[in-house]
């Protein structure tokens, strides 16, 4: 394969081996092509409606890849059926500091970080203003400023959804970070009812006379068979559309041997060590909801055949982000090919 035996060495090899000055590079390439992007024609066999968005197919880009929608015309022609920007805070942010994305090229894993670093959510909506429509859906990935105390976190979301609500499809509400301090304790009932119920407020009354946009949650797959219900049961009173799991983990469980000496970086892990886990976390989900809750999986899909067992476990749609950085954009291809009847 081309992309892994050239361009991905050489990708690996710019800037000294620095993850996120190559990731950055990357982006800026791909930003720069988006004026002449031109989407891959996809047939109808793989489209699909879930929470009342209908998506070309079912294979989405992950938040954080492409954060402050900087390429976003470049994805579709890339082959997704759907582009998760973000995450995004009210508050611009720098992040925490570098370095702060690392590969684990023994294990196909990334481990990050990164502390919602972002432009702030009126920027993001500036751009899109002067993007213009996109070719695919896109979904917004939704964070709690550093600068804002956890009890306070409501008001910081429902301001990031004012400004950017006209532009999303649907609205991810990340509270399963674990470079945020004090962000997954939102994961908690009490806080998770309030926030939910302030963000369906907002919601409701942004959206007037129309129906409500989608909101998600995005979940742990740290959490306990039992933390997990509850979050399902405070989802179920606030009508929310759909679970994305997972976020990165903080087990450390499944590296190879060649990556124990970069195990002791703090921040989330990506990619092949979660895969078995991110599954599990989907089960679960579509047992405990009798499937009837949408999901999108994601966590360490870097095949198909990854792709067709995190369907198969009960996920509506898919997300890559670390199995794309190690499989290339082909790994999209590979995709759709293999789901296709």
């Amino acid at each position: 394969m081309v992309y892994k035996s050239v361009v991905r060495k050489a990708l690996f090899r710019m800037h000294g081996g620095d993850a996120e000055r190559v990731h950055e590079t990357t982006l800026g390439l791909l930003a720069a092509a988006s004026p002449v992007a031109k989407v891959v024609k996809r047939g109808p066999k793989l489209e699909r409606t879930v929470f009342g968005v209908t998506f070309p197919n079912p294979v989405g880009l992950a938040a954080g890849l492409d954060k402050n929608g900087r390429a976003l015309p470049a994805w579709g022609a890339l082959g997704f059926g759907f582009v998760e920007v973000g995450t995004v805070t009210r508050h611009p942010q720098p992040g925490n500091p570098k370095p702060r994305l690392f590969r684990l090229r023994g294990s196909d894993a990334i481990i990050n970080r990164m502390g919602f670093n972002n432009d702030g959510a009126q920027a993001l909506a500036d751009r899109l203003d002067r993007l213009g429509p996109l070719s695919v859906p896109l979904g917004i990935s939704l964070g709690k400023s550093k600068v804002t105390p956890v009890e306070e976190a409501v008001e910081d979301y429902r301001a990031s959804l004012r400004a950017l609500y006209r532009h999303g499809d649907y609205f991810a509400i990340n509270i399963s970070s674990p470079n945020t301090p004090g962000l997954r304790s939102l994961q908690d009932r009490g806080a998770l009812t309030e926030l939910l119920a302030g963000l369906d407020e907002a919601a409701r009354g942004l959206a007037g006379a129309a129906p409500r946009k989608p909101i998600l949650v995005k979940i742990a797959p740290d959490l306990t068979d039992e933390a997990i219900g509850e979050v399902l049961e405070v989802c179920a009173a606030h009508d929310v559309s759909g679970l994305i799991a997972t976020n990165t983990t903080l087990s450390r469980d499944g590296l190879a041997p060649s990556d124990r000496a970069l195990a002791h970086e703090a921040g989330g892990l990506s990619g092949r060590p979660l895969t078995e886990r991110a599954r599990e976390v989907v089960r679960f989900v579509s047992r405990r909801t009798d499937g009837k809750l949408p999901i999108i999986g994601v966590g360490g899909i870097a095949s198909a055949d990854d792709a067709k067992r995190m369907l198969d476990a009960g996920a509506s749609l898919l997300q890559v982000y670390t199995g794309f950085i190690y499989e290339g954009p082909g790994l999209v291809r590979r995709i759709n090919r293999a789901l296709a009847p």
